[in-house]
This record gives structure tokens, C-alpha cells and sequence, in this order.
């Protein structure tokens, strides 16, 4: 893999003096967590379960939560030690999360989920345990055959590139484009900045990746890109399809939750590799049992590198199957295990009238900044407005906020034709996964541009 000049001075010089005049470890990270990858199963497998049981104890010293739970191990081996743990569901979080948590709270960094689901959680982490998150993002983007200083299109809700972020993207060259509704103007002259850059990367939300595609190639812009990668949200087979064939590329798709949880990726296979190293991932039936290979079950996932907030068989809402073992390739290049397909819900797309595309992190970007709503569903029944049934965290909250949020969809949406209404409810009925769907729309969800 050629690398340009600037690709090594990011490399070899820059990150190094970053992760000095920080504090942090990125390149150490890095280093070490493509090294216990390229290790054998059964030296993948004995690392994986010498942290889990390290996290256990951990866990029942340290937590007030889990202290109260367990008392004791009851093996020496964790793979069954683990059963005597809950299964960790988000409500439980947010009312738990101060005896969950092992260290003082105002020390940490909070990083919150990113609500896809209606429900909003909080995970806490110290520094030195939030770099191996960021090492894992570049380990699997390296997969897909980026390196540091490549031009990257990347996509997303986060609009407010303070200075710290705003210089990172100039340092490594990423556009940010703001996926919030796709503005037809913005997207067009982004992809015109990338059609001009060599080594051109798109990275983003899958649905945000296939609507840019249906930009383009309703524009007429011709791009060849080096790779895309997709993650947050379901990679549906028709978006893989349109992306590849627009960008005449390769899509890799990374599977993972906004609170830390990095699950598992493509590299050289159609399956992604679970991150056994780091993460220790079960499949379950409805009473958390765990389902044999092949068979469909809840995603429960333990972070196996969070010691600060230990978040132990939590349940992020998807459904998925892991690939049974006699069906694994011979000639996979890595020796994780391996998930034949994540199973999650259909993310719809709301449009409007006037062409703008909103996805669900559109809605999520937002509501983000309303603590006082504790859940919330969009509703779209025509081009011309949405209904969010919402409930509320507090039911002193006022009507102040209530109003707040439908005036900050409508500042973004800027359509005078399209209303946006709120309506309080009791309850919002989950989808079959056990997720509750953000977004429900009876437009049909594939659509033209």
C-alpha cells in the first residue's frame, strides 16, 4: 500500500507529538491491538478470556451496583462466571449509571449514546481507556485501505467543529459535511472538493452514504474512490449496491454502538470479524440464553477495556448471527470469530417536499441536547411534516422545551411547507428486535431522487 509523503509525516511524526503534548497513546494502542489481532485462536481466545475474568472481579470489587448483585464468583471461568450478571438494558443504565460507575464522575469523560433507539444512555470513561476506542476506529479504517492524511468525506450530525476538532480535520485532510438533511447544495459541493483530491475516502452513516450516492448520480459526478466505509445504522443491501456501483468502489462496513462498543468489522471477507480482543460478544434468546452459531438472537456485548463504567452483557437492541464455525473460510486472513449478519430494524428515511433527506441521526443530533425528554418516535405520513410522540423525563418539564425542539427542526428543515408537530404520549411500542424505531414512515422507503 503506497503511501504519500504526508502520510508518513502524520504517521511517523505528527500523531507521535499529539499523543506527547495530550497525553494520550493512539499510536501505542494502535500498535498493540493489531498485534493480539494477528495472534492465533487460540492465543486470541486466552487473551480475550483473561480480561473478561479481570473485568469481572474488577466489577464486584468496585462497583457499588454490581457488589449488591454478586457476591463472589462461583467459577473460575469467566465464559460461565458471567451468567450470574443481568442482562443490562439502557433504562436500567440511566437509573443505575452513579452505581455502575468505580471512579469520581466529574473526573471522566462523558460520551453519550447516540439515541437511535428513542432511549439515550451516558457511558463514562477515564482517558487512558477512551484512546483504545479511538485506535480500534483507525485499526479497522487501515482494513479498508485508509491511511492517516487521506482526503476523507466524512459525514455527520456534529456540525460545531470547535477548535480542537475543526484543527484535526484541516491536520488530516477530512471534509465534514453536515448529513443533518442532506442539503442538495452542500453534498454537491462536497463530492466536487473530493473529485479533486487524490486517495478519496467516504466515510459516514450508511444511509447517508447512499443518499449522497443518489446525489451524485443525479448530478452526474463522477468520482472513483478509493473505499467507503459505513457505519451507524443498518447497511442495507440496496445501499451497498447503489453506493459501490456510483463510486465504483468497495464499501466496508464497521458495526459498533456510539457508547464505545466496537463489535466487529470488514476486512477481507463478505462477514465482519468480531473484536474478540477487546469486546466479548453473545447471541441470546429472549431469556438470555445464548443461541447456537448460525441461529438468530439479541446482541449482548461486555467492553472489555472500560473499567471505569463496566458495562457487562449489555443489550444494545440489534439482533444477529454469528457465522457457524464450519462455515468460516479457510483462507480468512485474521483468526476472530466471525458475524454472519446484524438483523436490525429498517432505519427509514423522513423527506420533504422540497428534496431533503433527513436519517435517524438527523433526529438524534438534536434531541441530544433536550436532556428533559426521556424517549421520543418520528412519524412521517406524507412529504409535508412529522409527528414526534415523545415522553417526558420530568413531568414538570415545561412546554418551554417542547417548543424549543419543534422550533429547532423547523430553523434546520427550513420548509415552509412542512410542519412539524409534537404530540406527548404514555408509551411507544418497541419494534420486533426489542428496539424501539426512531423513525416509522408509510412513504415508501426506497426512493428516487
Amino acid at each position: 500500500m503506497n503511501k504519500s509523503f504526508y502520510n508518513r509525516l502524520l504517521d511517523h511524526i505528527i500523531v507521535p507529538l499529539g499523543d506527547l503534548t495530550l497525553g494520550s497513546s493512539l499510536k501505542k494502542d494502535m500498535r498493540r491491538i493489531e498485534s493480539e489481532m494477528q495472534g492465533s485462536e487460540e492465543e486470541i481466545k486466552q487473551l480475550q478470556k483473561n480480561k473478561l475474568n479481570k473485568l469481572l472481579i474488577h466489577a464486584i470489587n468496585n462497583s457499588t451496583y454490581y457488589a449488591r448483585l454478586v457476591e463472589k464468583l462461583k467459577s473460575e471461568d469467566p465464559y460461565l462466571s458471567i451468567h450470574q450478571f443481568p442482562v443490562l438494558e439502557k433504562k436500567l443504565i440511566r437509573n443505575n449509571y452513579k452505581g455502575i460507575v468505580t471512579k469520581n464522575i466529574e473526573k471522566l469523560y462523558p460520551q453519550k449514546s447516540s439515541g437511535s433507539s428513542g432511549y439515550q444512555t451516558t457511558v463514562y470513561w477515564s482517558k487512558d481507556e477512551f484512546s483504545p476506542y479511538r485506535a480500534i476506529n483507525l485499526v479497522w479504517w487501515k482494513w479498508a485501505g485508509y491511511n492517516l492524511g487521506d482526503h476523507l468525506l466524512q459525514t455527520g450530525i456534529n456540525t460545531n467543529r470547535k477548535l480542537l476538532k475543526s484543527a484535526k480535520d484541516i491536520l488530516f485532510r477530512t471534509y465534514y459535511l453536515n448529513a443533518f438533511s442532506h442539503d442538495i447544495s452542500d453534498t454537491e459541493k462536497a463530492l466536487k472538493w473530493l473529485q479533486s483530491k487524490p486517495e478519496r475516502i467516504l466515510g459516514g452513516y450508511a444511509s447517508s452514504l447512499y443518499t449522497i450516492a443518489c446525489y451524485a448520480e443525479k448530478l452526474g459526478i463522477e468520482i472513483k474512490l478509493k473505499s467507503c466505509i459505513s457505519w451507524g445504522d443498518k447497511l442495507f443491501d440496496h445501499y451497498r449496491t447503489k453506493i459501490e456501483s456510483v463510486f465504483q468502489t468497495k464499501v466496508y462496513q464497521n458495526y459498533g454502538s456510539s457508547e464505545g462498543f466496537l463489535i466487529a468489522a470488514q476486512k477481507d471477507l463478505e462477514y465482519m470479524y468480531i473484536n474478540d480482543t477487546n469486546f466479548f460478544l453473545e447471541i441470546v434468546d429472549d431469556e438470555g440464553n445464548e443461541v447456537k452459531d448460525g441461529e438468530l438472537g439479541h446482541v449482548l456485548v461486555t467492553n472489555l477495556n472500560n473499567y471505569t463504567m463496566p458495562l457487562i452483557r449489555y443489550r444494545i437492541g440489534d439482533l444477529a448471527i454469528k457465522l457457524p464455525k464450519n462455515e468460516y473460510p479457510s483462507n480468512r486472513e485474521l483468526k476472530l470469530s466471525l458475524l454472519k449478519r446484524i438483523v436490525g430494524r429498517d432505519t427509514d428515511l423522513v423527506r420533504t417536499n422540497g428534496g431533503k433527506v433527513m436519517v435517524v441521526h438527523s433526529f438524534t443530533g438534536v434531541f441530544e441536547h433536550f436532556q428533559g425528554i426521556k424517549q421520543y418516535q418520528v412519524i412521517q405520513n406524507d412529504l409535508f411534516g412529522i409527528t414526534i410522540h415523545y415522553i417526558k423525563e420530568d413531568q414538570n418539564m415545561g412546554d418551554d422545551i417542547v417548543d424549543q425542539i419543534r422550533n429547532k427542526f423547523n430553523e434546520l428543515i427550513n420548509e415552509a411547507d412542512f410542519k412539524v408537530n409534537m404530540k406527548e404520549v404514555e408509551a411507544i411500542k418497541a419494534s420486533p428486535s426489542g428496539k424501539p424505531q426512531i423513525i416509522v414512515s408509510t412513504i415508501p422507503q426506497k426512493f428516487s431522487l
